[in-house]
């Protein structure tokens, strides 16, 4: 008697045929993270989590049974975390979005340290306003979460003439660890915030960290908007002590009249970094790998454990 094919949930009506087709052994239901779930949810063992499901939609995930794998399309998964089953392993999509966020982290710092935003608004003024600016070349970025994406980020950053430092969380031959952290911040002239959202991270850039970084330097938040302390930022803006630019914040989505639409020497996007036309089909790549090693009984990628990711 043939065995049944393991049960997979899909984000989107066209996930398989974006991954080139299922591994061999398994068959597909799409929940794109509405209420009403396929009729599988007794049989759904491997589920790959739609972007942007709400918050309170995720309790779901402790009604499905046979639920063993949740697959992220994204590297950030602190919003699943507190939600996934005992039992059930959670992975990430890491390495999907590096060259998007990186792309975005090398465009902001141009555009900061050479002035763009301030000649985009004498444009729209209609006047002519020659302003030297200081070059990329010779200044230090200081990466703080050297993972996958720190490493993109060196790759584009490198043949500028910079000098890259690295922080993460566990240090390692050429890269800091935390405690470092104070004594690498007043050497900086960019800070790139790449960190995960976990206890030790959420408010990391508050007063203390912001007041260590030198006189005119750049912040740069590509992780999460929670990571920076919005009102401690807020104050070193306005007195026009630092500069930033940010593709998260907190709160978000930005509600209309907030403080930050107007902060001074300020870049804001709209949390999409990482999203280009390549990024939907590189994470599908990385799903289909890992749906194949799940098929073949072989160790998963890129799980997220009790250390952390």
């Amino acid at each position: 008697m043939a065995s049944l094919p393991i049960r997979v949930w899909l984000p989107a009506p066209d996930s398989a045929e974006l991954m080139g087709g299922l591994p061999d052994g398994m068959a597909a239901d799409v929940w794109t993270g509405g209420e009403e779930l396929p009729d599988s949810a007794g049989e759904v063992e491997v589920l790959v989590m739609p972007f942007g499901v709400r918050r309170s939609r995720l309790s779901v995930l402790a009604t499905l049974p046979r639920l063993r794998l949740i697959q992220l399309m994204s590297a950030g998964a602190e919003r699943v975390i507190p939600h996934v089953p005992a039992g059930v392993t959670l992975c990430n999509a890491r390495g999907a979005p590096d060259a998007a966020v990186a792309e975005w982290i090398a465009a902001v710092i141009l555009a900061q340290v050479r002035g763009l935003p301030a000649f985009l608004a004498a444009q729209q003024r209609g006047t002519w306003e020659f302003t030297e600016t200081r070059p990329l070349a010779g200044q230090t970025v200081l990466i703080v979460g050297y993972g996958s994406i720190g490493e993109a980020t060196e790759r584009v950053l490198t043949p500028f003439g910079v000098t890259i430092e690295r922080v993460a969380r566990r240090a390692r031959p050429g890269v800091a660890g935390p405690a470092d952290l104070p004594a690498m911040l007043p050497c900086a002239d960019i800070v790139v915030m790449l960190v995960p959202v976990t206890p030790a991270t959420v408010a990391l850039a508050d007063a203390r960290f912001l007041g260590l970084m030198r006189d005119g330097a750049l912040l740069v938040n590509a992780a999460r908007g929670s990571i920076v302390d919005t009102a401690a930022l807020l104050a070193e803006l306005r007195s026009g002590r630092l500069r930033a630019a940010l593709d998260v914040t907190d709160p978000e989505p930005l509600p209309a009249g907030h403080p930050l639409w107007s902060a001074p020497g300020l870049l804001l996007t709209p949390h999409l970094a990482g999203a280009t036309t390549q990024t939907i089909p590189l994470a599908m790549a990385i799903v289909r790998a890992q749906l194949a090693r799940y098929a073949a009984g072989e160790p998963l990628r890129n799980v997220i454990g009790p250390q952390g990711y």
